[in-house]
């Protein structure tokens, strides 16, 4: 568990299929992000057992209430098609419509960077977004990360489609003079 001034950022369970349904299912939400929006609570559970299950994923719940409210992520090499060291990551998230605009996202993921970093021993940690995202672009730029490149055809196998895709990485070091 990792916390914030007020946030919890806490391992995903089988309870939590009903809130995630709630926020995955606007459409405002997955699709930006590269997913469908979410069509039943049982599709909530098994994205929880299946794709929200990794080594360093976690729910976003406001302090004081233990409802998902979004997740955040450091997916491990292995898990990324950005990098394959062990000393690199991706950073990946998502929050429900009801909570843009609360700076959640940049606090939630200052504290995982903090996390990567610290420790998990982390050197880089790459994050990416869709062209058209700029929630996500925007978030990339509050915390400090860097532009490194853009690739023009990114497949998006769950939306079935081609997007142009851009890639931000922060270093150890650039964090170390932000944070």
């Amino acid at each position: 568990m990792l916390e914030t001034e007020r946030l919890i950022l806490r391992k995903w369970t089988d309870a939590d299929a009903e809130s995630l349904f709630h926020y995955a299912k606007d459409p405002a939400v997955g699709p930006a992000a590269g997913w469908q929006p979410h069509q039943s609570v049982e599709e909530s559970r098994n994205v929880i057992r299946n794709l929200l299950n990794g080594a360093e994923c976690y729910a976003i719940c406001e302090k004081g209430s233990d409802e998902a409210i979004g997740s955040i992520e450091l997916r491990l090499n292995g898990h990324t098609d950005m990098t394959d060291r062990d000393d690199e990551c991706e950073l990946g998230y998502w929050l429900g419509k009801p909570f843009w605009g609360r700076g959640y996202m940049p606090e939630a993921a200052k504290e995982i960077l903090r996390h990567g970093f610290e420790d998990l021993g982390m050197n880089v940690i790459w994050c990416g977004y869709y062209d058209g995202n700029q929630k996500s672009k925007r978030v990339q730029e509050k915390l400090g990360f860097t532009y490194h490149h853009t690739c023009q055809k990114v497949p998006v196998p769950q939306m079935h489609e081609v997007r142009v895709g851009h890639t931000n990485q922060m270093t150890k070091e650039q964090w170390e003079k932000v944070r």
